[in-house]
């Protein structure tokens, strides 16, 4: 079939490279898995779309002519052509290769490694990049494959799965609160850790009435991780993920009825990626497992 372009269907090459290698219709035939008259066929379309024959009869079988010789190449290099387009095809549906994954700090950390270890076990092949940063890179533009998000997606041409919110709590280490404090100034008293800048945790706390300057946190670190470990080595009270302060058996949390925020939390891919086996199925472990940890099931 000639296209509007004048470009020929790739079958007919298939079968126009078969002859030329084998000599014969028949040999082709067993080659491709065709029946004779196929071919036949198929050489014949291609000589009338061509406007010149591209093999004579002779007792030892076909002759391809000196125009068929000039157009091995060409069909050859289409040949290589379509193979890397299954290839690709095929790569699409393997689950193996990168996945790269974006996600804040302490859930890259703290969170995803114990749900994506059971994938790369039964998905060896799969290459993981793992993006640990606050910063929401630019799916479309693709930076990363898939993002877990705090804030619903704002952009457009993107798959996104609501997981639901992600508990926010005071934590501190059991030693350092022998006796609880009672109340919010109470726990600025004891040595609050917190940022070095105005975020959104503190400024939903201001709105939600807890008069919270920055000059009131005794620790600071605009890192989320190093705000964990602070308040894992004793350096006193600050704000954890509520999932992550209960496994700890060193810590303890304080006030829950005063200070309860949450942080709502997505899966986000880009639409054109669903179709990827190795990116699907690491975004379905994702859910899965983000499932499991904002539910509180052990993992």
């Amino acid at each position: 079939m000639m296209s509007a372009n004048g470009s020929t269907d790739w079958e007919l090459h298939r079968n126009f490279l078969a002859v030329l290698r084998t000599g014969s219709l028949s040999a082709a035939a067993r080659s491709l898995g065709l029946v004779h008259p196929t071919v036949r066929r198929r050489i014949e379309e291609l000589e009338a779309q061509l406007g010149t024959a591209l093999f004579t009869r002779a007792p030892s079988g076909l002759i391809p002519t000196a125009t068929a010789l000039r157009l091995r190449s060409h069909a050859e290099a289409m040949e290589l052509a379509a193979a890397a387009f299954a290839r690709a095809a095929a790569d699409d549906q393997a689950i193996a290769g990168p996945v790269r994954v974006t996600a804040s700090e302490v859930i890259s950390v703290e969170v995803l490694p114990s749900i994506l270890a059971s994938l790369r076990t039964a998905h060896p092949a799969l290459a993981l990049e793992l993006s640990a940063s606050n910063r929401n890179e630019d799916l479309l533009r693709l930076e990363a494959d898939i993002a877990i998000r705090m804030v619903p997606p704002s952009q457009g041409a993107l798959v996104a799965r609501q997981i639901g919110t992600i508990a926010l709590g005071l934590f501190a280490r059991h030693n350092l609160v022998r006796d609880l404090p009672e109340s919010f100034e109470a726990v600025v008293a004891r040595g609050l850790i917190g940022v070095e800048q105005d975020n959104a945790v503190v400024r939903a706390m201001r709105t939600a009435g807890l008069p919270i300057r920055l000059q009131d946190f005794a620790v600071r670190s605009d890192s989320d991780l190093v705000q964990l470990a602070a308040i894992r080595a004793g350096l006193g009270i600050g704000i954890c993920q509520v999932r992550l302060g209960e496994r700890d058996p060193a810590l303890v949390r304080i006030l829950p009825d005063l200070f309860d925020f949450a942080l709502d939390c997505w899966v986000v891919m880009h639409e054109d990626l669903r179709s990827v086996a190795r990116v699907r199925i690491v975004f379905d472990r994702l859910v899965a497992g983000l499932l499991a940890y904002v539910r509180g099931d052990s993992m």
